[in-house]
């Protein structure tokens, strides 16, 4: 917040850019007043393996439907030793690394019907979650995760011709259709590997003044932290 008071225009920071929907809003609105750029940094969006996606679904023709896990690991989770809230709200704060990356492909949800069932000890608000519905673009789309069962995070992006893997998302893979072969696409990914995943070009695009690729802090409360506290909250909307 103290930043927002200085002469600085712009400010990039960390996702989500809060523990629950009050602080993002909070934050959104002092932005607002302030007239400042803020955006939120999903370094997923900056991923070699995701410019190379996105290039590949454009030449297909677009996507025509999606499907996304973000199935969190309960047991190297759990004895994590972190501040009050912080695992109560792992899907905000970890988890939408997935979610915020899916809808940069499809688009926000436009219809979503979402389930959930069960819950963990460092986690009540449930241990399982299941749902689809319809992007602002028109895709259909599906989600699952089980925090107590086996998984990992992954994005697949279908197209009339391929189906593509984000999984895991550092890489992409390729089923063409006629065939049941999953097959590794080469990428230029060496600054990912030089740096952390994304970084270097998420940083190099801020510097620039590059901004069309992050969500703001306005994008975040206004649309993204709607659609989390309905996939937390198991509601249907539309």
């Amino acid at each position: 917040e103290q930043f927002l008071l200085t002469n600085i225009p712009n400010l990039l920071i960390e996702k989500p850019a809060g523990l629950n929907s009050q602080q993002i809003n909070h934050l959104a609105n002092l932005a607002t007043v302030a007239k400042k750029w803020v955006g939120v940094a999903y370094n997923r969006r900056f991923y070699a393996a995701t410019l190379e996606a996105e290039k590949r679904v454009k030449e297909d023709g677009g996507i025509v439907s999606a499907h996304f896990e973000f199935t969190e690991w309960s047991h190297v989770i759990q004895p994590l030793v972190k501040a009050p809230g912080v695992k109560e709200n792992w899907f905000l704060g970890n988890s939408t690394h997935v979610v915020d990356l899916a809808y940069f492909f499809i688009g926000q949800p436009n219809q979503m019907s979402c389930y959930k069932s069960g819950q963990l000890d460092w986690h009540s608000a449930g241990a399982a979650f299941v749902g689809a519905g319809i992007s602002e673009q028109g895709i259909l789309f599906s989600y699952n995760a089980n925090w107590a069962a086996p998984g990992r995070w992954g994005v697949e992006l279908l197209t009339t011709k391929n189906r593509y893997y984000l999984r895991p998302m550092e890489k992409l893979q390729v089923q063409a259709i006629g065939s049941v072969a999953i097959q590794e696409i080469p990428i230029l990914d060496q600054l990912d590997i030089d740096f952390k995943p994304g970084i270097y070009l998420q940083t190099e695009a801020f510097l620039k003044g590059e901004t069309s690729r992050f969500p703001t802090i306005q994008q975040q409360a206004i649309a993204s932290i709607k659609v989390y506290d309905k996939m937390m909250d198991a509601l249907k909307f539309a």
